[in-house]
């Protein structure tokens, strides 16, 4: 299974494509983050994400889209904007015809690292240990966005075998 997982920011957008073979190894496939420049008005920035995520499903053609459920902002005027983001980036998932699941940061945390109050540079360990990675992935909403990758395909992994053992 090939995961897009996307790490919805104001000032970044990080996305990674992890893939898990038969045998449960888990593949680094792409990763980057969209950068998007404040001086720039909302609706070209939103452009710019639906292009580069666009891009990348054409690429990389993953199976599903996983994001982060419940995002953490200062204050409304922050929410609102990567309300617009995340907005956004299920819409590309959508005209592409792929599915979008959401997880809570408690779960991809727990995912990855085993515990869901874990810090950004643990993530940032852990995914680069789990993917085979030189060095963690900079910056960390690549590793994040990495991060909901994994999780999703943990996930996704434990409903097949929970499905099997129940038949």
């Amino acid at each position: 299974m090939r995961v897009l997982g996307i790490d919805c920011g104001g000032e970044y957008t990080g996305y990674g494509v992890v893939e898990q073979d038969i045998s449960g190894t888990l593949h680094h496939v792409c990763s980057g983050a969209i950068r998007l420049p404040s001086r720039q008005s909302l609706e070209l920035r939103l452009l710019k994400i639906c292009q580069r995520l666009t891009g990348i499903i054409a690429d990389f053609s993953p199976e599903v889209v996983a994001i982060e459920d419940v995002f953490y902002a200062v204050n409304a005027k922050s929410a609102l904007k990567l309300g617009h983001v995340r907005g956004v980036a299920m819409m590309t998932a959508a005209q592409a015809g792929l599915a979008v699941v959401a997880y809570s940061p408690l779960s991809i945390k727990s995912a990855v690292v085993g515990y869901g109050r874990a810090e950004k540079s643990q993530v940032q360990l852990m995914v680069a240990r789990l993917l085979q990675l030189p060095e963690p992935p900079k910056p960390p909403d690549v590793a994040d966005a990495l991060a909901i990758a994994i999780c999703h395909l943990h996930t996704a992994a434990t409903l097949q075998r929970q499905a099997a053992a129940a038949r």
